[in-house]
């Protein structure tokens, strides 16, 4: 079994970003009601203001005030589909799992349609709170280990936060170049570890390039 992340693997960008970009297109009136309470939730969380979780809580958010939800998110993935990279496609196996911390409402179309099986941050909508813990970091080889899945042959990610999950799979790979290029996952060395431990412990993504 091979296991992917989602965001800046094999797909270029983040799909919770681009599809509040895409659905505040198609309901203005999210310009005014949930992007202003956005860009303050991630300016308080970078002053250390506000916990990851309230922040995501709030960057999620607009997930509930859809009314047209499921219409909005194929057609989103009818659009963005084809953004899937070609190095995964030419590998795409049936037994793979995509790992991701976005929302599994917005997951679960294209691993539909990749035909792979998906574990995301399960995330209510009509309530607007997080089910369980997100899928983020240490969560994703605490899921994998608790939930007795095959082990792990290869495990890519654009994210040194997913070392706990690198460290169970037999051989991992780190994705750059916006989900292009694919390479073996870095040696932790003693500064690798300590950016490792730092960016787990505030629930913020780090990139080879940080």
């Amino acid at each position: 079994m091979n296991a992917y992340d989602f965001d800046g693997t094999i797909y270029p960008s983040n799909c919770t970003i681009g599809f509040a970009i895409w659905c505040m297109n198609r309901h203005p009136r999210l310009w005014f009601t949930f992007a202003p309470r956005a860009f303050m939730s991630v300016v308080q969380y970078k002053l250390g203001k506000m916990q990851s979780y309230r922040m995501l809580r709030v960057l999620y958010s607009y997930l509930r005030d859809i009314g047209d939800f499921d219409v909005q998110i194929e057609r989103y993935w009818d659009r963005n589909a084809r953004r899937i990279s070609s190095w995964y496609l030419a590998q795409k196996k049936p037994d793979d799992i995509i790992i991701s911390a976005s929302p599994s409402c917005i997951i679960e179309p294209i691993a539909r349609r990749l035909g792979v099986e998906f574990v995301a941050t399960d995330y209510d909508r009509e309530l607007g709170v997080l089910v369980n813990n997100l899928m983020y970091a240490r969560e994703k080889s605490r899921y994998i280990i608790d939930h007795g899945f095959p082990v792990i042959d290869h495990f890519y990610s654009d994210s040194l936060s997913d070392t706990p999950l690198a460290l169970c799979a037999e051989k991992a790979h780190l994705v750059t170049g916006r989900a292009r290029k694919v390479r073996d996952w870095p040696k932790l060395d003693e500064l690798t570890k300590k950016k490792v431990k730092k960016k787990i412990n505030t629930g913020w993504t780090i990139h080879l390039e940080d």
